[in-house]
C-alpha cells in the first residue's frame, strides 16, 4: 500500500496474476463439468486434458465437488451451484463406505457447500458423511483408520492407519457445530492428535503410514505406501499432515493452540526441505535431479496450508515467512506448470501439470490430479482476495 492507502501498482500488478490464473482454473472447471455426466475427474493427462474417471468418487470425487463449490462463492454463477448439487447428491451414497476417506469426500464435496454458500443438500450430506466416519473411529487407539474399503493403499483395515486421513477431524468437528452430537467432535479432537504423535518424527519430519494395536494402541511399526523407503519423508504425507494441523484448528478451537504449535513445526521443516525454486520433488529423500518427478499436488497442498498458518501467526515476522512462501509456490506453479505455460503452448487451459500420483507403482506420475488443482484453486481464491485463509 502506498501511504495514503491506496494500491500501488506492484500490488496490483500481484492482483492482476492471481486473478488470470484464477481465471485458468475457471476455465478447466467448467470445460470439465460440461464433458461429465455422473462420473468423478480422477487424474488426467496433461497433453490432451482427458481425466480418468472414477464411477463414485474414489478417495478424491470431494475434491471436484470442492471446486464446485469455491467456483461458485467467487462467480456467483448459478451453474456452478448446481453441477455442485448434482455432485454431491452423487456421493451421498459413500457415507456407508469403510473409508477413512469420506472426511476429504464430504468435507470439501459438502461442508464446503454449507461453509461457503449456505445450502441445505451440502449440509445434509455432509453431515451423513460425518456420522458414516465416526463409526470407524477406535476409542482404545484414539484414531480413525483406514478402513477395510481405504482406496490407494497397500493395508486396509481396522489395524492401519495413515496421515492422509488426519484432516478427517474437521469434517466431524463442523458436523458437531451443525447437529446436537457432542460425540462427533470428541472423536474429533482425539483423532487429529493421535495423528500428530503416530506420524510426526522427532525431526518434525512424517511418515506416511502406521500398524497399530487397536486393543492397545501401541504403534507397531511406521511405513509408507507410497514414498520412496518406509524411512523416508514422503512429499504428501509432510503437506497433508501439515494441513491437517491447519484446517484442524479451524475448527477445534479448544487444540488450535497445540495444532498450530505442530503446523509451525512441520511447516519450519517443509521450507527448510524445499527445493529452491519452491516446487517439491515427489520424494523429500529422492535425488534433486532433472529426472526426478516434481508433485505439483503436494506443492499445492503445503501452499494452502501455509495461507491458513499465516493467518494465524501473533508473530507477523513468522507469519510473513509462511506467507511469502506460499506466494512464491503458488507463482512458481502459475508460471511453470499450469497451462498454458508459454506461448507456444498449445493445451487445453487450467491444467496443473507435473502432479506425481504413485511413483512406485508408475502411477499417472506426470498428471494432473484433481486435488492438487483444487489446492492450488483454493490458494488462488486466497491470494486474488476471494477468499479468507481460515474459511475453510
Amino acid at each position: 500500500m502506498s501511504p495514503d492507502g491506496s494500491k500501488t501498482s506492484e500490488n496490483l500488478k500481484d492482483t492482476r496474476f492471481w486473478e488470470d490464473a484464477l481465471s485458468k482454473v475457471l476455465i478447466r472447471i467448467e470445460t470439465t463439468a460440461n464433458s461429465l455426466d455422473r462420473e468423478f475427474p480422477h487424474y488426467a493427462d496433461t497433453d490432451t486434458g482427458r481425466w480418468t474417471l472414477s464411477e463414485n468418487g474414489d478417495w478424491t470425487g470431494g475434491f471436484w465437488n470442492g471446486m464446485l463449490w469455491l467456483a461458485y462463492h467467487v462467480t456467483s454463477d448459478e451453474r456452478y451451484r448446481g453441477w455442485a448439487q448434482r455432485w454431491t447428491a452423487l456421493l451421498r451414497s459413500r457415507a456407508s463406505s469403510e473409508t477413512v476417506f469420506r472426511g476429504f469426500l464430504f468435507y470439501y464435496g459438502a461442508a464446503l457447500g454449507d461453509i461457503l454458500c449456505v445450502d441445505d443438500l451440502a449440509q445434509n450430506v455432509g453431515i451423513e458423511g460425518a456420522r458414516g466416519l465416526a463409526t470407524l473411529f477406535n476409542d482404545k487407539a484414539g484414531i480413525i483408520p483406514l478402513g477395510s474399503a481405504a482406496e490407494e493403499a497397500t493395508n486396509v483395515g481396522e489395524s492401519e492407519a495413515n496421515v492422509d486421513g488426519m484432516q478427517s477431524s474437521a469434517l466431524l468437528a463442523w458436523a458437531a457445530e451443525r447437529s446436537p452430537e457432542r460425540r462427533l467432535l470428541e472423536i474429533a479432537v482425539q483423532h487429529a492428535l493421535t495423528n500428530l504423535k503416530v506420524f510426526v518424527r522427532r525431526d518434525h519430519s512424517v511418515v506416511q503410514s502406521a500398524s497399530i494395536d487397536m486393543t492397545t494402541g501401541r504403534v507397531l511399526r511406521t511405513y509408507t505406501h507410497k514414498g520412496i523407503r518406509d524411512d523416508s519423508t514422503w512429499t504428501r504425507a509432510q503437506a497433508w499432515a501439515l494441513l491437517g494441523a491447519t484446517v484442524n484448528a479451524i475448527w477445534i478451537p479448544e487444540q488450535r493452540p497445540t495444532l498450530l504449535a505442530a503446523a509451525r513445526d512441520l511447516a519450519d521443516w517443509w521450507l527448510s526441505h524445499l527445493p529452491s525454486d519452491y516446487v517439491a520433488y515427489w520424494d523429500f529423500d529422492a535425488l534433486s535431479e532433472a529426472s526426478t518427478p516434481r508433485d505439483t499436488s503436494g506443492t499445492a497442498i503445503a501452499t494452502a496450508a501455509l495461507l491458513k498458518l499465516s493467518a494465524y501467526c501473533e508473530d507477523k515476522a513468522k507469519g510473513d515467512r509462511y506467507r511469502r512462501a506460499a506466494e512464491s509456490s503458488a507463482r512458481a506453479l502459475v508460471s511453470g506448470y499450469l497451462t498454458p505455460t508459454s506461448l507456444n503452448d498449445k493445451r487445453p487451459v487450467g491444467i496443473l501439470t507435473q502432479g506425481c500420483y504413485n511413483y512406485r507403482l508408475g502411477l499417472a506420475t506426470h498428471h494432473e490430479l484433481i486435488w492438487g488443482s483444487y489446492y492450488l484453486f483454493e490458494a488462488l481464491c486466497v491470494l486474488a482476495g476471494r477468499l479468507g485463509p481460515i474459511e475453510i
